[in-house]
């Protein structure tokens, strides 16, 4: 028999921490209903003290998410535990999650307190909230370098006040899979009222085991595992649930564990993440990865074409991928297009159905072929230019070493145009600064990338890129087969995300 191993995702929480990934609200809703159809048990959904964004982000999560728990994270502190009851509230299952640390390390040096201190406030802080909800979590901070002893004091105190989780956090990805099981084991032994709580872990990648040592705890005892979608989060990043969820499904004769994840939405909700995070999938990546089922040497390509299972313990399909590529070109109509989408995930009304197929014809005069990664990419953003605020018109650059780069940017704003020329150090900074006169806004380019969307030499290239205006970052993203037009959208998309940006007094000469 297998037990059931329960997933809290983090995802909104510890994986919004990963530096730039900061999400808007309706974004934090995005995500958290793609988690509620994924299935996941516990939807973290913030940390509302942190700020009042943060705070509505998790009300607005609480009120919409019906089939999943929804949990925000609080201090050792009242005031903190005030406003995450707040939060929740609206929750049709509602869950308080209290951190304090524990170790040695924190408590002299970042808490400054006794171990006595430490016990009496972790106590009070979970017999205050129990006030409020009954579902609570306590994690004792850097539990895997905590002593032990102390360790399981806390565990058996926080539970007798009302815990009903204790998260076991490795806060610094310090453990080793072998020691983080045996001491997961070890709370089932020496914690005398163990048996009514749940063991939860949460591990960080810091030496590249968090996922090693989640399904070591796993096997050791652990009924809950704390993980985030393509391992997103702090630092090296958090245990990735696609990895934990599919090595219990693949390895059933040796977990005999199972979890209530629809795996088919596995990939479908690694790209939604990867898309409104701004955080690029690693090609290599297990799982999620373009190439996770790409073969590309002979004996491997004989190998599959006669057996699937000689090199392929996962089947594409099971996680998500799609293992067709249909093929379409300029001569394709609009219903062999609405087909094939829906075949991929897209289901399009009427309007947006047209909005599609003019990007695809579009695109289908600059490439010969269109391939399935071309149509998520035309899909996703026209989603992205829904809701658009600067609508890009038309823009013009030159460049070379000759000369210095000049471009000239024309953009419609409520249905008015205004253009502006610029110089810079190259032509995508020139489109910039362009755009900016047109704004009145700086904005302060802190990272810049750009990828081959789609496949061949034709492919749509994908800019993302993360922009500091008046010291507040956003994430902008865009597709187009020309980089710098790519790149330009980017930059629009990252100014839609700045509300105050569209009350500015436009600069540019119409």
């Amino acid at each position: 028999m297998r037990k059931r191993i329960f997933i809290h995702d983090t995802t909104l929480r510890d994986g919004e921490q990963s530096p730039g990934a900061s999400l808007q609200k309706n974004e934090k809703l995005e995500i958290a209903l793609g988690l509620q159809r994924l299935g996941v048990d516990v939807i973290e959904a913030g940390f509302p003290i942190a700020s009042h964004d943060d705070l509505e982000a998790v009300k607005l999560v609480s009120k919409r998410i019906k089939n999943a728990g929804v949990c925000a994270l609080a201090r050792a502190l009242k005031k903190d535990i005030d406003v995450a009851y707040e939060a929740v509230r609206p929750a049709k299952a509602g869950r308080i999650h209290i951190f304090l640390a524990t170790s040695k390390i924190h408590m002299q040096y970042k808490l400054k307190k006794a171990e006595d201190e430490i016990l009496r406030q972790a106590v009070s802080a979970v017999r205050y909230a129990s006030g409020y909800i009954s579902d609570i979590q306590f994690s004792p901070e850097d539990a895997s370098r905590t002593e032990a002893d102390f360790l399981f004091k806390v565990i058996e105190a926080v539970i007798d006040a009302g815990a009903r989780t204790v998260n076991i956090p490795d806060t610094v990805g310090y453990s080793v899979p072998h020691e983080y099981g045996q001491l997961i084991y070890n709370i089932t032994r020496r914690v005398r009222n163990i048996n009514k709580a749940v063991i939860s872990v949460h591990c960080h990648n810091d030496l590249g085991l968090s996922v090693a040592n989640s399904l070591s705890a796993v096997k050791n005892g652990a009924k809950q595992v704390e993980c985030t979608i393509n391992g997103i989060g702090e630092r090296a990043g958090n245990a990735s649930l696609e990895e934990i969820v599919m090595a219990m499904n693949t390895r059933r004769d040796f977990f005999h564990a199972m979890t209530n994840i629809k795996t088919k939405y596995l990939y479908e909700t690694s790209r939604m993440v990867s898309r409104l995070t701004g955080i690029i999938v690693q090609p290599n990546k297990a799982i999620v990865g373009s190439n996770a089922f790409a073969h590309e040497a002979g004996i491997h390509q004989d190998g599959i074409l006669k057996k699937r299972c000689t090199y392929e313990i996962i089947q594409p399909k099971d996680v998500g991928f799609g293992e067709t590529k249909l093929v379409l070109g300029k001569h394709s109509g609009k219903h062999a297009l609405s087909v094939r989408l829906k075949k991929i995930g897209f289901d399009l009304n009427g309007a947006e159905l047209e909005r599609a197929f003019d990007r695809f014809k579009s695109l289908a005069d600059k490439k010969k072929n269109i391939y399935d990664e071309d149509l998520k990419a035309i899909v996703e953003d026209e989603m992205l230019s829904a809701d658009e605020v600067f609508k890009l018109v038309h823009f013009y650059a030159k460049g070379g070493t000759a000369r210095a780069p000049k471009s000239t940017v024309c953009l419609e704003y409520k249905n008015r145009q205004y253009k502006a020329d610029a110089s810079g150090d190259g032509p995508i900074d020139a489109c910039y600064k362009a755009i900016d006169m047109i704004t009145g806004l700086k904005g302060r380019l802190i990272d810049y990338s750009i990828r081959s969307a789609t496949s061949g030499k034709d492919a749509l290239g994908e800019a993302s890129i993360k922009v500091s205006v008046k010291d507040r970052v956003v994430t902008g993203r865009g597709t187009s087969t020309d980089i710098i037009e790519a790149s330009v959208k980017a930059y629009l998309n990252a100014m839609d995300k700045i509300p105050w940006a569209h009350s500015s007094r436009l600069k540019g000469c119409q």
